[in-house]
Order: C-alpha cells, then structure tokens, then sequence
C-alpha cells in the first residue's frame, strides 16, 4: 500500500513511517508520482486544512484520514469540511494502518 503522510512532527513521523514500512507499506512524506492509496493527515500540523484541501482537488479518489487529540472534535469538524473522509485519535493511528495494511 502506498501512503502519504503529512506531519511536521519528526517524532511522531519517524514512528509512523518505521512501524508502517515495517508492515510493508510505502511511505511517501513528500509529492508522489503516483496517486496514493492512503493519505494520513495530522491536524496538529501546519496547514493541515489546506494540505486536505490540495489533495482533495489532486486525488478526488483517494481516503483522507486525518488524526489527532480526540478532544478537539472542531478540528475533526473541519477536517472533514475540508475533504477528510475518515478521522481517528491519535493514539490509535498506528493500528488502525496496522490493521489495514494485514487486511
């Protein structure tokens, strides 16, 4: 599975990007040259609801998930006005790709 990721947190990048490649997927954090099959969003992150915006209009087909603190439900609110398609906490991010990358 092909996967964009968009965070500006290295820590929580570096820990994403590890655990998902380790479960075989292919992690892009920057432009693709093809479309990918998942893009992960972290609200916590600059222009966030720009970011998914842009790959909303890039990749009309593509899931959005967007994550983080499961108490800012306004986030998850714009989030999804902007084109996210599905959102989750953010400590439960990991597995919920975990589960989706072993089907």
């Amino acid at each position: 599975m092909k996967i964009f990721l968009y965070t500006d947190n290295l820590m929580t990048r570096a820990q994403l990007e590890d655990t998902w490649r380790n479960a075989g997927a292919e992690v892009f954090t920057q432009s693709m040259e093809t479309e990918p099959e998942l893009i992960v969003i972290d609200l916590t992150a600059n222009a966030a609801l720009a970011q998914i915006q842009t790959l909303r209009t890039s990749y009309p087909n593509t899931e959005i998930l967007v994550f983080g603190p499961h108490v800012d439900g306004e986030a998850f609110k714009q989030a999804r006005e902007s084109g996210a398609t599905s959102q989750v906490a953010r400590g439960k991010v990991v597995a919920r790709i975990l589960k989706r990358l072993q089907g």
